[in-house]
């Protein structure tokens, strides 16, 4: 062999490898890097990724995300499940596992009206409590959470999903008992004991302009009255097609320029058709199981994939645009497999809502997508 081809010979070897290692090796994202200063980037954590069960997770957080939210942990019912027994493993465990990330740490919620309780709005007897009562039970519940972790929780969700589509008070026991005095007394009593986290007000269909109205003429009326409310979380439970995107932008902007910090905090989007009753994110409206609701068990078929790829392209061109108003955007959930739109709002669906597979691998036309945006944005 003459030595001109032994080195042609040695060069095709060479690029052959070269290209064999190029797709062998996947490119490396960082979300909380690619926006950088812009705004953080967050995941809701479930049991298993907190208590370390889950040993996948670790690396997809640290890598990825520079804030934490809990999905279950720290609501009533899990934390103060009787009126003299709280159970703080979870709580721990999530705001050690924060320290350990370098993340901003998020509660996840205060007041509610899902996952509560009886026994909050009941007396021993059964009867209901006065009004008197449960607002001193809601005092006593933030003074001993919040206390706990003052300064290790940078900013909560102090009432959840407190106002209905239609623009009116959601008619929940909360409310049914307390009135509004029960969202101002959270606040209140959330600032005074820990002054230094950050306190929202979190719902869904925030898109809703009627329903989004009612949410800012409340925090206004707190603000005038010297209740400190500090942001607007606006669930980002989207569809492949709804809301549009010029709906989600008027949100951003009114509650911007209300004057009130605009956070993404429940950001997944349903790839599945569901039943046209459950729009939004209300836990009551769940059904049982039905195959015609579950169509890509096996996988998502190419021409969905792309669709939920534009999507989410679309919906961080947007965030990046705005990311002077955003200060986080948080996913409901790490990866596809630890998602609620599993069974909700049907049960035991396989669904494919969020930027990681069920084997918490990252879906890079997604990811490319949303590089390339802020690439050409800047």
């Amino acid at each position: 062999m003459k030595n001109s081809d032994r080195y042609s010979l040695f060069a095709i070897i060479g690029l052959i490898s070269i290209l064999i290692f190029a797709f062998q090796s996947p490119r490396e994202y960082s979300l909380k890097e690619m926006f950088g200063e812009s705004f953080l980037v967050g995941a809701a954590l479930n049991y298993n990724e907190v208590n370390g069960q889950e040993e996948r997770a670790f690396p997809v957080l640290k890598q990825h995300f520079n804030s934490i939210s809990p999905e279950n942990g720290l609501k009533w019912i899990k934390i103060h499940p009787e009126p003299d027994q709280y159970d703080f493993e979870f709580g721990d465990q999530y705001v050690a596992l924060g320290e350990k990330l370098n993340a901003f740490v998020v509660g996840h919620t205060l007041a509610w009206h899902q996952q509560v309780p009886d026994w909050v709005f009941e007396k021993a007897d059964g009867n209901p409590k006065t009004k008197a009562e449960l607002l001193k039970t809601l005092e006593d519940h933030i003074e001993t959470v919040v206390g706990r972790y003052k300064g290790k929780i940078n900013g909560w969700d102090v009432v959840n999903e407190a106002i209905a589509d239609n623009g009116e008070f959601r008619e929940s026991k909360w409310f049914q008992i307390a009135g509004v005095d029960f969202i101002k007394t959270a606040f209140r009593k959330a600032n005074e004991i820990d002054p230094t986290a950050e306190l929202y007000y979190n719902d869904y269909n925030v898109f809703n302009s009627k329903k989004r109205s009612a949410i800012l003429k409340l925090a206004q009326e707190m603000r005038a009255e010297g209740i400190r409310i500090d942001g607007i979380g606006m669930q980002g439970h989207y569809m492949l097609k709804t809301p549009s995107i010029g709906e989600i932008e008027k949100g951003i902007l009114d509650i911007h320029e209300a004057g009130f910090k605009v956070m993404i905090t429940e950001l997944d989007v349903d790839v599945l058709k569901r039943p046209k009753e459950a729009i939004g994110a209300d836990l009551a409206k769940t059904y049982e199981f039905q195959t015609e609701y579950n169509p890509y068990e096996k996988g998502l078929p190419l021409e969905i994939e792309k669709e939920l790829s534009q999507r989410y392209a679309d919906i961080f061109q947007l965030y990046y645009k705005h990311r002077d108003k955003i200060s986080r955007v948080t996913f409901w959930g790490t990866h596809d497999k630890a998602s609620w739109l599993n069974n909700w709002p049907v049960k035991g669906r396989t669904n494919y809502p969020l930027l990681f597979d069920r084997n918490l691998r990252p879906k890079a036309q997604i990811l490319e997508a949303i590089q390339e945006i802020i690439k050409d944005t800047n």
